[in-house]
């Protein structure tokens, strides 16, 4: 079975950053695309960011066995792991890198155990997530406080994963996951 990576944080705690960071530094990783059933945000692209599905769509896939995981993270908003992207990633010859809400990331290391490294970006603080959630002005002050509530659940998961990086300063944050990333796939 190949190695995977597992990424799992609150949103705004910085781990699309880390991630994109890591996708351009040479390593043979390429990034599965997860399913969602909400609106694409900004300049989102289908197929480029999430496939984005109908949620009626998203219940029939989930109905046909077609998801590794999935969750129902706000009522009718699903996030999903299609199994077809680890062949996709798989033929390319590339390890599968994962960003997955924490329910899923656990569900995901407990499928894979030591050919998964699981990996929780940790906001320094909650003022500081929601600062940076405030600061991205994508979402609205409902749903900012929406995420801002889960965030402080998904951190309770933090203890079921390999590795908790705390993103304070990001190039530091990024040097420690990339050696991490460097050593499990070794």
């Amino acid at each position: 079975m190949a190695k995977i990576i597992i990424f799992s944080a609150p949103s705004g705690a910085g781990k699309s950053t880390i991630i994109n960071s890591l996708l351009k530094s040479g390593l043979p990783l390429a990034f599965s695309i997860s399913a969602t059933s909400r609106k694409p945000r900004g300049a989102e692209v289908d197929g480029v960011e999430y496939y984005f599905l109908d949620e009626a769509s998203f219940r029939t896939k989930i109905a046909d066995g077609e998801f590794l995981e999935y969750e129902e993270v706000y009522s009718g908003t699903f996030y999903g792991t299609l199994k077809s992207e680890l062949d996709r990633i798989a033929s390319q010859g590339k390890y599968t890198v994962f960003d997955v809400d924490v329910k899923g990331g656990v569900r995901i290391k407990q499928l894979f155990g030591e050919d998964a490294l699981s990996i929780f970006i940790m906001p320094p603080s909650m003022e500081v997530l929601e600062a940076r959630l405030r600061s991205r002005s994508t979402d609205s002050e409902e749903s900012i406080q929406k995420r801002i509530a889960r965030a402080e659940l998904e951190i309770a998961y933090s203890e079921q994963f390999d590795k908790v990086i705390v993103n304070d300063k990001l190039e530091d944050s990024i040097a420690e996951t990339a050696a991490a990333l460097s050593s499990f796939l070794k």
